[in-house]
């Protein structure tokens, strides 16, 4: 399903955390130009790049992503630098606080034409007010970038760190963008629920089969099977 689509789909103060990584319109730039315009198809995919979510669809997915947290949570958004300028005040208009830009540091330079991007951003939101797990963790999150994978796919060991720092295990994270499902993966291994959605089917049934991996168990569907996209499995 459309991401904001199926967010709407979930009950008003549900969720415990959500940590998402949207397929930013500034994607598209990075592909004309430099390193990227050769990327058509994933080597671990045979579905083409997929679609961008605009800019000017932020309002209602973060109006969204705040009615479905709970009270006291996070919110984490991947995004770039470019986009960060623009996610940041569409967010706090919904009503977020935003506390600060995460650096992921992907060691090995990636994108980009003008000094190669070698860090992406992770902006930090929060709805009312929860304290991280651990206040001594630094801002910067060092992780390889994963090589060969689903397009843009994220490293499992940052999603981690996230979790770990806003919420607590049998609590329930959630991704509208989930891809390949590093998110969900992180999620389970580390104790907690896990609710996710893509647009894409392979994207959704790559997600499934890693998670029964990790040890996920799928429970039972909240809407029809024919609602493509949406996947609930729990530890």
């Amino acid at each position: 399903m459309d991401a904001v689509a199926w967010l709407r789909t979930l009950p008003g103060g549900s969720i415990d955390l959500m940590v998402t990584d949207p397929p930013y319109e500034s994607l598209e730039k990075h592909r004309a130009i430099g390193t990227t315009t050769r990327l058509k198809q994933s080597k671990a995919s045979s579905n083409a790049w997929f679609s961008i979510f605009p800019n000017t669809r932020f309002p209602e997915l973060f109006a969204e992503a705040y009615r479905v947290l709970k009270k006291d949570a996070h919110f984490y958004l991947y995004c770039d630098p470019e986009t960060m300028f623009v996610a940041k005040p569409l967010a706090e208009e919904a009503g977020f606080k935003f506390w600060k830009p995460l650096i992921w540091d992907k060691v090995q330079i990636g994108m980009g034409y003008h000094y190669r991007a070698r860090y992406e951003c992770i902006l930090f939101f929060e709805k009312g007010k929860r304290k991280l797990s651990d206040l001594g963790v630094a801002d910067v999150i060092t992780a390889k970038r994963v090589r060969n994978g689903y397009p843009a796919e994220k490293p499992v060991e940052v999603s981690s760190v996230l979790i770990q720092q806003s919420s607590e295990p049998g609590e329930l994270v959630v991704d509208p963008f989930m891809g390949s499902g590093s998110v969900g993966v992180a999620a389970v291994a580390s104790g907690r629920h896990f609710r996710g959605n893509d647009l894409c089917a392979e994207a959704v049934e790559i997600t499934h089969k890693r998670l029964l991996a990790t040890g996920a168990i799928a429970a039972p569907p909240s809407r029809p099977a024919s609602a493509a996209g949406q996947l609930g499995l729990a530890m």
